[in-house]
């Protein structure tokens, strides 16, 4: 049986979520020094990060953005059918990327500091709402989620997609789910910009 304090944390922490990772985000904006090479190895990762993304959000559409957990269908294509989470995975990669392009100059203590700092507070935030999401997909879909979730890891893609749900791809609904991001993202492009000149 859950805790129902436990409980009551993970929705606070999954309804803002989007201000907690803007937390280690500033601080590599704050005290990250990039250096051109770091920017040439860290960007791709960020912009696949990004393109991982608008690949899930395609199929899952803009409940990813809600304050609260909902879900009208079980999603099962597209990169669901290789990993549970692949916004997350495209949010990880995404800060991976631009934790690698914001820290080149960096000592090799900082970077790790930042580094660590900036990922781990993500793991740690998804390592709270992720349990959170499965209880309530599975409440809502059931044997579903159980047999989606036996053939579907959490975290690590598999490289055999299970057999592709029912579910097609939309891109009409990317810019309206996407739009914080794309701003976030840009964002964050101004100040590597910045601090690159200035550097």
């Amino acid at each position: 049986m859950t805790d129902p304090l436990a409980e009551d944390v993970q929705a606070l922490v999954f309804a803002n979520r989007g201000l907690l990772l803007a937390a280690p985000a500033a601080l590599l904006a704050a005290f990250g020094k990039p250096s051109a090479f770091g920017i040439a190895v860290g960007l791709p990762i960020a912009m696949g990060g990004e393109v991982v993304r608008c690949w899930a959000v395609g199929y899952s559409g803009e409940t990813t953005r809600n304050d609260r957990v909902t879900a009208a269908k079980l999603v099962t294509s597209g990169p669901y059918a290789y990993v549970r989470n692949p916004l997350y995975l495209g949010n990880f990669l995404t800060a991976l990327g631009f934790t690698i392009a914001f820290t080149g100059k960096n000592s090799a203590l900082q970077r790790f500091a930042l580094g660590a700092g900036a990922l781990g507070a993500m793991l740690g935030l998804y390592a709270t709402i992720v349990p959170h999401e499965e209880r309530y997909l599975r409440e809502r879909f059931g044997e579903d989620f159980d047999r989606y979730c036996e053939r579907v890891p959490r975290l690590i893609p598999q490289l055999d997609p299970a057999p592709d749900g029912e579910q097609k791809w939309d891109p009409a609904v990317i810019g309206k789910a996407e739009s914080k991001t794309f701003v976030t993202f840009g964002a964050m492009l101004a100040l590597l910009a910045l601090k690159s000149i200035s550097a």
